[in-house]
């Protein structure tokens, strides 16, 4: 995380800042994850590739982050005479929300355990005044 808590609590974040946030993404991941969320049919990545202006390879990483992480979902459609391609669409926005609540409770939970830990070791380490001669 590059900036400070504190920072972080001062800028003006949007709630596609939280793409970043809980996962890392990057610019591109982003601009993938709102073109597959922007068509009205799932997409195949030269599409998405296409619609982002990026070369295929690209697309493919962005996608397959964005996969990762469950922002979206892979369906594999089959030709009639053999063979077969992947579609993408973007997941429920309820269960990413309810996905990143867990996530941000269990961070919670260890920011909490590791605060106590530093009042528990500091707290026997007693300041003391210096002594004169």
């Amino acid at each position: 995380m590059p900036d400070s808590m504190s920072e972080q609590l001062q800028q003006d974040m949007q709630c596609e800042g939280l793409l970043e946030c809980f996962h890392g993404l990057k610019q591109l991941d982003k601009e993938c994850f709102q073109a597959l969320v922007s068509a009205e049919e799932p997409m195949t990545v030269d599409e998405v590739a296409d619609t982002v202006d990026r070369e295929r390879s690209t697309a493919y990483r962005s996608v397959q982050r964005l996969l990762q992480t469950g922002f979206i979902q892979k369906d594999q459609v089959n030709y009639d005479q053999g063979g077969y391609y992947h579609v993408y669409y973007p997941t429920d926005p309820s269960q990413i929300a309810s996905d990143m609540q867990r996530m941000l409770n269990d961070w919670y939970a260890k920011m909490g355990q590791l605060i106590q830990e530093f009042e528990t070791k500091y707290e026997k380490a007693e300041p003391t005044a210096p002594v004169e001669g």
